[in-house]
């Protein structure tokens, strides 16, 4: 992907509530310094936070000199419960992480790339961006506006050699999935394909994006989610739960780390 053969990454926590991540990062990290040369670097940041976001930008700028290309995964899930039931709090705190995060990172990105006189953005949205979710109202509306994002950015950029595309996953191996075996059933069930997305197909589509493969492509949300999306578009919603699920506001939904790339 890289004209560089040895490319490097950026990763920064969504937000400040879970520092044990940072060590984690780092010691994932570590192996990649040859010598004086650094592959990787890692800066701990809140991307809700403008000053944050852009003291992480000049870190990669500082680092590399240039920003050729960005992935914008930071995210959260909130809480599984009706909309009427939802806090002020909650709905903030996730529009602050995976919308207002998204829009922060894409900025001074942006700016950097319009030094350079391109670059490529690929923002992880969601199938939920597509569809809507049951009980994930504020995540649903967040990851629609990351896809809206998408879009109109796209088109502002397009003719400064800056493409913006995003990548809507469906449900994915991780650790969140696999915690409960009853749920797990029910959304393997769900997916056509009927298995869960591995990881590195999400990464591999958003590596995909990046590239000059994907020259022609922008303002793109792309469905990695096994069939999910096309299933359920004349049912508008997807609703996965165990039997006797009741939502509770208590029922948070982990955090992913953000990973803009850099060369």
């Amino acid at each position: 992907m890289l004209r560089d053969p040895q490319p490097v990454a950026v990763l920064s926590e969504a937000t400040g509530r879970e520092p044990h991540r940072s060590q984690h990062y780092r010691d994932t990290l570590s192996p990649l310094r040859i010598g004086d040369k650094v592959r990787a670097i890692f800066v701990r940041a809140d991307v809700s936070k403008a000053a944050e976001v852009e003291a992480m930008m000049k870190a990669a700028i500082n680092s590399y000199g240039r920003l050729d290309y960005a992935i914008n995964n930071a995210g959260v899930g909130g809480t599984l419960t009706r909309t009427d039931g939802r806090t002020e709090a909650g709905w903030d705190m996730v529009m602050s992480v995976n919308l207002k995060g998204v829009w922060l990172c894409m900025k001074y990105e942006i700016q950097a790339m319009l030094d350079n006189g391109r670059g490529s953005i690929v923002n992880i949205a969601s199938a939920a961006g597509l569809i809507g979710f049951r009980y994930g109202s504020a995540y649903a509306a967040s990851k629609h506006g990351v896809v809206g994002l998408t879009r109109s950015a796209a088109l502002e950029y397009a003719r400064k050699g800056i493409r913006i595309n995003a990548v809507c996953p469906g449900f994915t191996q991780t650790p969140m999935e696999e915690a409960n075996p009853k749920m797990l059933e029910s959304t393997v069930h769900a997916i056509p394909m009927r298995r869960l997305g591995r990881p590195e197909e999400i990464a591999q589509a958003a590596l995909w994006l990046c590239s000059d493969a994907a020259a022609f492509i922008t303002g793109h949300a792309l469905s990695v989610d096994g069939g999910t999306v096309v299933q359920r578009r004349n049912r508008k919603t997807v609703e996965l739960r165990p039997p006797g699920f009741v939502p509770q506001r208590d029922c948070l939904m982990p955090m992913r780390a953000q990973a803009p790339a850099c060369r």
